[in-house]
This record gives C-alpha cells, structure tokens and sequence, in this order.
C-alpha cells in the first residue's frame, strides 16, 4: 500500500501560480500512475492531470490544458501539479490519487489510493 499526502494549496489571487504536492510514503510512488483530481462544492470529483508511471504520457482535461502542468519525482517519492493562470472556477479541493497500473486513468473509480487533498482557493 501507499499513503497519499498532498500540500500547498492555500489562497491565491486570480491570474497567480500555485504547486501542489503529493508525498507518497509505504510502497514507492514509481508503482503507480498518478492523478490529480479536484472537487468543488456541489460537484463531483474531476479529473485535472494524469502521469504515467514512466512519467513520458501525462494528459489534461480541456478546462485546466495550458496552465496545469503533471511532474513526478520518484526519487523523492512525490508528485507535484504546478497550476498557473488560476481562474476562480479552479477552487476546489485537489487530491492526489495512485492506481496500480502503467497509465493513469480519468475516472476516479479507477485508482486505489488517495490522499485527503488540499485547498486551493482563487480570489477575483
């Protein structure tokens, strides 16, 4: 197993620049592709960033394409999703999530690990 713990999300003006983090710890994180997903009030789990566990394919949704961007570091064991241009549709809460598998997936159904997730909250 592998425990999923994100951080830095945190409040932002519009038009800044965040990095989130997700430290693996237990199995090493190179076992795994990688998601990010994030949740807003009201509405379900959306898939913003995917890295396969070679870290060569990564993939995007159209509203986070351009501005999102999926890295992985398995030697420290971590993810990050680098978010700039942040637009006040982007708060949310985000996880990271882990599937035991060599491509990531879209649908949240598919992974098997996930963090508790961090707010990342955009002002206008």
């Amino acid at each position: 197993q592998v425990q999923l713990v994100e951080s830095g999300g945190r409040l932002v003006q519009a038009g800044g620049s965040l990095r989130l983090s997700c430290a693996a710890s237990g199995r090493t994180v190179s076992s795994y592709a990688m998601g990010w997903f994030r949740q807003a009030p009201g509405k379900e789990r959306e898939f913003v960033a995917g890295i396969s566990r070679s870290g060569v394919s990564v993939d995007y949704p159209n509203s986070v394409r351009g501005r999102f961007t999926i890295s992985r570091d398995n030697a420290k064991n971590t993810v990050f999703l680098q978010m700039n241009s942040l637009k006040p549709e982007d708060t949310a809460v985000y996880y990271c999530a882990a599937v035991s598998s060599s491509y990531y997936y879209s649908q949240a159904s598919r992974y098997d690990y996930w963090g508790r997730g961090t707010q990342v909250t955009v002002s206008s």
